[in-house]
């Protein structure tokens, strides 16, 4: 039966421009979304921008643009990221749009009929960097934000707060009748502590600045822009709104299944506190988990302009092709872990799993035992002739298939990269120990046949388990031996489960390899491409 999927990433702030932990959040949602559609399920996958606060208008007057002017110019780079990375987002919402800004008036007036808005004057350290007030205790010495490293600035003004500290207690309340609303374990361990501490009321609004949502009913005041960027998750499908007016809205928030938010750990809080909190006082229905993965570093390092390694995803897509660089990335890290992007793991990871893994496993077959020997055609193979080895690899596909899926439902794409390639291992030495050259020089046609369709039909599931990771060159895959590209539907799943989908007879089609093993002098040339200092040391 479908069920209903909404995924998202977090929107990104617009300051500067796309970078590889953006492309991380982005890609692991696009997995997420790619794979909730091969099991037949209606999926929509939401990214977008957040185009408005105090650093926006001040980076706008830097460089010397309105600011509308300036978001504006900064969201191009962002559409042609993901479309480089292939990341096939269903809406891309930026907060400067005027269906949004009802939307986030909307939920403020809900709030303020609920009596959970009030106004008073607040003085407090503000964070330009975070967007967000902070308390003495949260500061480093020197006044620093311990996530910026920068000085906060001292704020004095008339806002309007909201009363948060009234949702202490239905909060811990979700969250016990909720234990996998934050992932890992361990962010909402550290979400629970904080909420146990107490709660006090937040200031959302704000007088020091314009560029934002105004204050329904008093133009002085703008929205603050966490609650006007956390509104997105909803106002990007129409909502909130009654029963029949936003279809998306009902769909996919009101009696979506699963509402899933990635977010990187650094802004856990306003997902896993406020937005909820908001949406509490609101009457609107809570997202189902917050999933938060870690900080990624550069070859051993924080990202940082001055460092020269902020890294954008557009020349490693040059490099690599999109489909490597999505592999490397959910494969590296286990998501909800701090990982590193290495250029020279990266160069493994292709050279070591995909061209020697995969790709070889397709070579051995397709591009030289059934080419030359059977015609080019996948051979006629039943299920009563089988022997050990041909029903230990079945086993192990289908034992494969079944974790990976259960995998990536958990959004553990690394485990289900490990589990797939198990598979992968597995069917190379399966063809090393029946040795297909073998039996076609002694002319055992038959036994031939029943290894060259058990690898045949191995690559077939291995291109459905691979997809949502890598799908231009798993469809690739599917071309070679016979088979079109995938074509998800809503309500058919596709997911492999039943031994013997390839049908006999059908030409395969050998083309060049899926993943070329790059020599020294070729892996030499792409890391001085990319600035990596010569081999045998990370740039630094």
């Amino acid at each position: 039966m479908a069920r209903p999927y909404y995924v998202t990433t977090p929107i990104y702030y617009v300051n500067d421009r796309p970078h590889i932990g953006h492309a991380y959040s982005t890609v692991a949602a696009d997995v997420v979304s790619r794979y909730q559609r091969l099991r037949g399920n209606p999926t929509y996958f939401l990214t977008g921008l957040d185009e408005h606060g105090l650093k926006i208008e001040r980076r706008a007057r830097e460089e010397q643009l309105a600011p509308q002017d300036f978001v504006d110019r900064m969201a191009a780079p962002f559409r042609s990221a993901w479309e480089e990375l292939d990341c096939a987002h269903d809406g891309f919402i930026r907060t400067t749009s005027a269906e949004h800004r009802q939307s986030v008036q909307a939920i403020w007036k809900m709030m303020k009929d609920r009596g959970d808005i009030y106004l008073d004057d607040y003085e407090d350290w503000y964070c330009v960097g975070c967007e967000s007030f902070k308390t003495v205790k949260e500061l480093l010495e020197g006044n620093l934000c311990a996530i910026h490293r920068t000085p906060v600035e001292r704020i004095k003004e008339r806002s309007y707060f909201f009363r948060l500290s009234n949702y202490t207690k239905p909060l811990l309340n979700h969250y016990e009748a909720h234990p996998d609303f934050v992932q890992p374990d361990a962010r909402f361990n550290e979400v629970k502590s904080f909420v146990k501490e107490g709660l006090r009321d937040l200031s959302i609004s704000r007088t020091s600045f314009r560029w934002g949502v105004p204050v329904l009913d008093d133009e002085e005041h703008v929205v603050y822009v966490w609650l006007d960027a956390l509104t997105n998750y909803v106002s990007a499908l129409g909502g909130p709104a009654p029963e029949g007016e936003a279809p998306l809205y009902d769909e996919f928030w009101t009696s979506a299944q699963t509402i899933t938010h990635i977010v990187g750990k650094d802004i856990l809080r306003f997902h896993a506190v406020y937005w909820p909190a908001f949406l509490l006082s609101a009457g609107v229905r809570v997202p189902s988990q917050i999933w938060a993965h870690g900080w990624l570093t550069v070859n051993g390092e924080k990202m940082s302009k001055s460092l020269g390694n902020f890294l954008p995803p557009g020349p490693l897509v040059e490099a690599f092709g999109a489909d490597v660089l999505r592999y490397y990335l959910m494969r590296e890290v286990g998501f909800g872990q701090d990982g590193d992007f290495s250029h020279r793991n990266l160069m493994a990871r292709y050279n070591g799993e995909l061209a020697n893994g995969l790709g070889n496993l397709m070579n051995r077959i397709v591009a030289s035992i059934v080419k030359r020997n059977l015609d080019g055609r996948v051979p006629s193979a039943g299920l009563d002739d089988l022997e050990d080895a041909d029903r230990d690899l079945i086993d192990t596909a289908k034992a494969a298939a079944h974790e990976a899926a259960q995998h990536l439902e958990a959004l553990a794409f690394h485990r289900a990269l490990d589990t797939t390639w198990e598979l992968v291992s597995a069917a190379n030495k399966y063809v090393d120990s029946t040795e297909p050259w073998r039996l076609a020089k002694q002319g055992a046609k038959q036994r031939l046949e029943q290894v060259c369709y058990t690898v045949l039909e191995t690559l077939r599931w291995l291109s459905i388990m691979l997809f949502p990771v890598m799908p231009n060159k798993c469809n690739e895959l599917r071309g070679q031996i016979g088979m079109p590209p995938l074509l998800p539907t809503e309500g058919v799943d596709l997911w492999p489960s039943a031994w013997g989908g390839l049908r006999p007879g059908i030409e395969t089609r050998a083309a060049t390899p899926l993943f070329p093993r790059f020599d020294e002098a070729q892996e030499r040339s792409i890391l001085e491409r990319l600035a990596v200092d010569s081999p045998g040391s990370d740039a630094k």
